[in-house]
């Protein structure tokens, strides 16, 4: 699975007022309502009801919160690089500057964890996560994210 085949232009989101995690869930949860026809107060209980159970962020300034939704088509993301860094209760104590958001229909249990795994394996990348910190254009920003992993190794 390649983020391409999840991730629309209009899902990806430079901000540069999010102070903390529950204005980014709600600008995420607001974007992903426009996104998939879901409700948006339903994709925000999926994503702080995961988020209650523990942080998802990961590290090195990166989140990936998820949740699963009832009757969606598919697994849908949505990518926020946030201006200013916030707190996360990340693993590390640090604040989160990169967000990718998760939205996985209830039965997808495969195709959620190829998601989550390809998400991470590129934020593990240093040169995109470099690239990712240095945009700030939301068209640019999706084509870092979209580009096929083997091309951030090429180099």
């Amino acid at each position: 699975m390649e983020l391409a085949d999840i991730l629309a232009e209009r899902a990806v989101l430079f901000c540069t007022d999010i102070t903390a995690k529950s204005q980014l869930f709600e600008v995420l949860a607001e974007r992903a309502a426009e996104l998939t026809g879901h409700p948006k107060a339903e994709l925000l209980d999926a994503i702080t009801g995961r988020e209650e159970l523990g942080s998802t962020g990961l590290g090195n300034g990166i989140a990936i919160p998820h949740g699963k939704i009832a009757g969606l088509n598919g697994v849908t993301a949505l990518f926020a690089r946030l201006e200013q860094p916030i707190e996360f209760d990340a693993v590390d104590d640090q604040p989160v500057d990169l967000v990718i958001m998760l939205l996985a229909p209830t039965g997808a249990g495969a195709d959620h964890l190829k998601a989550l795994s390809r998400v991470a394996r590129l934020l593990r990348t240093e040169s995109v996560v470099e690239d990712l910190r240095r945009l700030s254009d939301p068209d640019r920003l999706h084509a870092v994210l979209t580009e096929p992993l083997a091309t951030h190794y090429a180099a």
